[in-house]
């Protein structure tokens, strides 16, 4: 359409009347389209001049936001918002030129209580900042569905891991029980006891207190808040260190490593939380490989991700495990806790990354760590107008 209108101004010299009219008259029946189009939309659209002045806006916005009055064209935006946390925040962000995505605000709006996202971005035309775009949406259903499901998922949670911690504690204190009893009936057999004659039981019972120990330990580890502290970390570094610290162990098992550390920039971690992760993940694919095999470790840049590819060449994982695998205490191994991979989980989780997993059965597991590396330029959205 822009190309378009450019040729008939070209031409508007040697135009009659009746070539005027309809071009007047396409032009405006493009318009109306595109303002029934604007209109339509359910997310709140503002458009703003490079004074931040309100230059164009849809219904959705006027439901959505607060406005001081009906007039708010051709006005500072932030002037016309009679919310003041809202108002303060596009202020701030505007004169600041700052990107923001989904910024979250609860307000009243005809006396019920919504959540909005706004997000502002730059508009960009020839390489010039010509104005500013809001985007506001009603995530309120969105914001208790959410609620809803992690209420789900905390009582399913607490089920399972309510279910895991009677199964581990059982056993422990089943034959410590036992134990105790053996004792206690050699004492009511012999006047004095010789260290000797319940040395074994000692040990066995102290063995299974440190194990109970670890339990409780592994199980507060799961459910308490992380206390992360973020460090920038050569996140290649990190892994050299800790495959020196196995060195011996993939050895003693007849595994092969191989790595391709690729070229990575730093980014923030807790650095202890992270060595955990990978570490327990290592393990995982030593006890897959009892008989050898490889250990393969990749790490690259995809666009805006840190990624950290950890491939076994095991016995893999059936797919009705695969889906349990992040679950607290779910183990197929016959002395596991069952808390390895539920806390790497946590750990990426925690420092904002994914996790993925792949396996195929007799040929091996990868583990795909994914965490967000930190954009240091905002990129801006060019705007290029076809009318």
């Amino acid at each position: 359409m822009k190309r378009f209108i450019q040729k008939a101004l070209e031409k508007l010299d040697k135009m009659d009347f009746s070539k005027i009219k309809n071009l007047v008259l396409d032009i405006s029946l493009e318009n109306s389209l595109l303002e029934m189009i604007l209109h339509s939309m359910t997310s709140g659209i503002i458009v703003l001049d490079r004074e931040n002045r309100i230059s164009l806006m849809n219904k959705a916005s006027r439901r959505l936001i607060p406005f001081v009055s009906e007039d708010v064209y051709e006005k500072v935006v932030w002037q016309t918002v009679s919310d003041v946390e809202i108002a303060n925040f596009l202020k701030m962000t505007l004169l600041n030129q700052e990107r923001v995505k989904d910024k979250e605000f609860a307000i009243i709006n005809k006396g019920n209580l919504i959540v909005i996202s706004c997000s502002t971005l730059p508009l960009v035309k020839e390489r010039r900042i010509e104005g500013t775009l809001i985007n506001v949406q009603d995530i309120t259903e969105k914001k208790a569905k959410e609620a809803r499901l992690r209420r789900a998922e905390s009582l399913a949670s607490l089920t399972t891991l309510t279910a895991g911690i009677a199964h581990e504690i059982k056993n422990p204190l089943g034959s410590i029980g036992i134990h105790i009893q053996l004792i206690q009936k050699m004492m009511k057999n012999k006047d004095c006891l010789h260290p000797n004659d319940i040395g074994g039981y000692l040990d066995v019972i102290n063995e299974e207190v440190n194990r109970l120990n670890k339990i409780v330990v592994d199980f507060l580890f799961a459910v308490r808040p992380m206390d992360l502290k973020l460090e920038d970390s050569d996140i290649n570094e990190l892994i050299k260190d800790l495959l020196e610290f196995l060195k011996f162990e993939l050895e003693n098992a007849g595994v092969e490593l191989e790595t391709e550390l690729g070229e990575v920039p730093v980014i923030p971690v807790d650095e202890k939380y992270l060595k955990q992760a990978l570490l327990n993940i290592i393990q995982n694919a030593l006890s897959a490989m009892p008989d050898g095999g490889v250990l393969k470790i990749i790490t690259a840049q995809d666009d805006d991700k840190f990624l950290i590819k950890i491939t076994d060449t095991g016995h893999g994982i059936p797919q009705d495990v695969m889906e349990k695998i992040f679950e607290p205490f779910f183990t197929t191994k016959e002395f596991g806790s069952g808390l390895g991979l539920t806390l790497v989980f946590k750990i990426v989780k925690e420092l904002q990354g994914d996790i993925m997993v792949n396996s195929k059965v007799g040929e091996g597991t990868t583990f795909i760590i994914s965490l967000p590396i930190p954009q240091k330029e905002q990129k801006l959205i060019d705007y290029r107008s076809e009318y």
